[in-house]
């Protein structure tokens, strides 16, 4: 069963989802991708039936990373320009390890084959059975993390816009918070600058799985990102532009004092 292969190595969109496709170009472009491996809709699928020759498998090829992970989806027709199935498919953040991995898949690809997921799919004119290939990836401990589109989506402007805030971005991505929102001209030139109201910043437990964790009062409205930072996003979205095209929504994350890629795809269109 050809199903698990290195981030770097995932060449395939038809087995391994362009999730997995884009990160493992941008790997090998030299971008800033934390480590990790990439499985296939088949094997996927084969864990989610209790297979287990699968399930071992895959907890053989986690083994390395140690843990916590992120087990994000890569669904192969995810994550396009003409629709995002962002909220549709589950992430599952701090997976305690690779034993874990195959429960992990499971809840993936059951939120993937769910009536909700489905009826999605069917309004997007997507009327075949989704083959949910995933991304396995050493998880990170933010001190920020957010979401960047490279062109302003509203009006086509020629500068960036990010949201920021405290901790894992999934309080950006699920708007649980009021987010720091920055525009940069593409010079570099920061434009503004406007502080969130920032209450929770997603962490980690111990044992697995996230909470909200009440962010002190001098940190609510101060803005989690500095200058410095801002030009190294502003870099980040050069280079992205450069491999992957024009317009495009970035999310990323900055651990240990550096800045980290966790997904780059195409800017969906307005009305899809």
């Amino acid at each position: 069963m050809k199903g698990t292969v290195p981030l770097v190595k995932a060449r395939e969109t038809a087995l391994f989802g362009s999730k997995a496709v884009g990160l493992g170009q941008a790997m090998r472009d030299g971008l800033p991708v934390p480590p990790g491996f990439a499985l296939s809709g088949a094997i996927v699928e084969a864990v989610a039936a209790g297979n287990d020759r699968a399930i071992k498998q895959v907890a053989k090829t986690a083994r390395p990373l140690g843990g916590p992970l992120a087990v994000r989806s890569s669904a192969v027709d995810e994550d396009g320009a003409e629709a995002s199935f962002a909220g549709q498919h589950l992430t599952l953040l701090n997976v305690p390890s690779s034993e874990q991995l195959g429960a992990a898949l499971s809840e993936i690809w059951w939120s993937a084959n769910s009536d909700s997921a489905i009826s999605y799919r069917q309004r997007v004119g997507l009327f075949t059975r989704p083959s949910v290939g995933v991304v396995v990836q050493a998880l990170l401990d933010p001190q920020s993390a957010g979401v960047m589109f490279t062109r302003n989506p509203i009006n086509g402007a020629d500068e960036r816009m990010i949201e920021a805030s405290w901790g894992l971005g999934e309080a950006v991505v699920a708007g649980q918070v009021i987010p720091d929102s920055y525009r940069i001209h593409r010079s570099g030139e920061v434009l503004q600058r406007t502080p969130g109201f920032k209450k929770i910043a997603i962490r980690t437990l111990p044992e697995g799985g996230t909470f909200e964790q009440q962010v002190p009062p001098e940190l609510v409205e101060r803005l989690c990102l500095d200058d410095g930072q801002l030009a190294e996003l502003n870099g980040l979205a050069d280079r992205c532009e450069q491999i992957y095209g024009p317009a495009r929504d970035i999310e990323w994350a900055f651990a240990d004092g550096k800045l980290h890629l966790l997904q780059c795809r195409a800017v969906t269109r307005s009305g899809s």
